[in-house]
């Protein structure tokens, strides 16, 4: 199934779910206030989404309503970093702009034998064709196209085998980043922050595809494109640390719940730095990826 968030009345949010034709969203608000209440209540919320499906008891036509993020503020927000081409290419790129001779990848052992992540903005989350404002700060902006699982049931030391349980779904995650600022921060040896803190940072959707009808998250091709011209056009296969090993590595001691939003990390080739290049007011940006839709905004100054 794939689930929507969208703007109603007055822009208050309301779940629905988009249905096989593509074109027509089932309302669920009279369901659940929200796609976060839905997947609280597990096995319970897909029952009733199922149900609906198959007479829904109001439908909108998908062209005529505004898509928010399917989930607009998630429980928790965490990113990974589990793609050895693009850390590779993004140090490389990196070190030459902060003019470092003959730069190299120097990747720390620490990367191979754990996940690495960090905590990001929960609440700096937008959707599909909302524009991304430039932070006044920063003058070299990027994209980065990333994955994101859902968690869809609590757990606690979760075992890398039983990780499955514990996915609700996954969507599309553009980490926007403030590339300038977040080299200049991770010098301190802590971060990133303000590189990756500021409103509309945190892109997610169109919508959120439940887990089974995802499966091998490797196996999906994705591509992404700047003002209609693609910039990388691969798969999300290559992952350093599957997903098992990740949820396992991050409820170590520490209960992962409903509604969090884990990003897995930037694909090889998915950022402009990895390029050379950077965006530039008034572009946009799109993102396919295959069985999750795609991702359109655009970047504006204010």
């Amino acid at each position: 199934m794939r689930f929507v968030t969208y703007a109603g009345e007055e822009g208050a949010e309301r779940p629905g779910l988009l249905l096989e034709d593509g074109k027509t969203v089932a309302d669920l608000g009279h369901l659940y206030p929200s796609l976060l209440a839905l997947i609280d209540a597990g096995v319970d919320g897909l029952a009733a989404a199922r149900k609906e499906a198959q007479a829904p008891a109001k439908t909108l036509a998908l062209a005529d309503i505004r898509l928010m993020a399917p989930l607009p503020e998630p429980r928790q927000l965490r990113d990974c970093m589990v793609y050895e081409k693009h850390l590779k290419q993004a140090s490389e790129q990196g070190q030459k702009l902060m003019g470092v001779e003959n730069p190299t990848a120097n990747i720390p052992p620490v990367w191979y034998s754990q996940p690495i992540y960090y905590k990001g903005n929960r609440f700096s989350v937008i959707g599909t064709e909302t524009d991304i404002e430039w932070p006044a700060y920063a003058a070299l902006l990027d994209f980065e196209l990333e994955l994101a699982l859902v968690i869809g049931r609590k757990g606690k030391d979760i075992a890398p085998e039983k990780a499955g349980d514990h996915i609700f779904g996954y969507m599309i995650f553009n980490d926007v980043s403030a590339r300038d600022a977040q080299m200049a921060e991770m010098q301190g040896q802590l971060g990133p922050a303000k590189g990756k803190d500021f409103d509309t940072g945190n892109v997610f959707g169109p919508w959120l595809v439940t887990a089974d009808e995802v499966g091998d998250i490797r196996n999906l091709h994705v591509r992404a494109a700047v003002n209609g011209d693609t910039v990388a056009d691969t798969t999300a296969g290559d992952m350093q640390h599957e997903v098992g090993k990740i949820l396992a590595h991050m409820s170590a001691s520490e209960t992962l719940y409903p509604g969090e939003v884990i990003g897995l990390g930037t694909i090889g080739d998915c950022c402009l730095l990895e390029h050379g290049r950077f965006l530039q007011p008034g572009d946009t940006i799109e993102f396919e990826v295959e069985k999750l839709g795609t991702l359109h905004n655009r970047i504006v100054k204010v």
